[in-house]
């Protein structure tokens, strides 16, 4: 009897070996795979975005390759009854994975979103928002794309005005800067909440 309870125990051990080697893993061209790495980057995103390791520009950049690489996958899957081939899961995959690269070396690089004085505060408080809506998934890639493309505009304007007054702004520069945040504060609050959200 003993030995057959051993005999018996091995044989569930060896079984379970042998299931759990061919039970399917989950494959890098995975639907839920695709969809959980979409979520991490933007996640790693809006982390860059916060830390000040994105600059508006590289932000901008990302989120509008993002918002191009989902603009393809709801198009192969409306070509294809809801779901994506083997071929497009594959390709999306190396889209991805290119893209991941991109966020790594961005938040790597020496360039960095610096903020200085009463602008910087403001403009260091629009890109949290920006970053929380990207992580809550309020704002869209296209919609954190269009508002970082703004942010840019601003500060490329910051520092050609103070490049051309000894490192300060004047009244007038000030005031157009305010300005300009007054609309892209606006376009922000639209955006994370109108309609369109970033599906996670």
């Amino acid at each position: 009897m003993k030995r057959f309870l051993m005999i018996a125990a091995a044989s569930t051990l060896l079984t379970g070996a042998l299931f759990a080697q061919s039970a399917p893993a989950t494959q890098p061209n995975d639907p839920n795979t695709v969809n959980a790495r979409h979520e991490n980057q933007q996640d790693r995103i809006a982390n860059g975005v916060s830390s000040g390791q994105l600059t508006a520009g590289e932000t901008s950049n990302l989120e509008s390759r993002e918002a191009n690489l989902n603009r393809e996958i709801k198009d192969d899957r409306e070509d294809n009854s809801g779901k994506l081939t083997g071929s497009e899961l594959q390709q999306v995959n190396e889209q991805q994975a290119r893209l991941n690269k991109s966020i790594y070396a961005d938040k790597h690089n020496a360039a960095q979103q610096n903020y200085k004085g009463e602008v910087g505060a403001r403009q260091e408080n629009q890109q949290d928002r920006i970053a929380q809506g990207i992580r809550s998934g309020q704002m869209t890639a296209g919609e954190a794309a269009r508002a970082e493309k703004n942010q840019k505009g601003i500060n490329q304007q910051i520092h050609a005005d103070r490049a051309a007054n000894g490192g300060k702004l004047t009244g007038s520069e000030l005031a157009q800067v305010n300005r300009e945040e007054n609309r892209t504060s606006r376009q922000i609050y639209r955006e994370k909440h109108n309609g369109p959200s970033q599906q996670k």
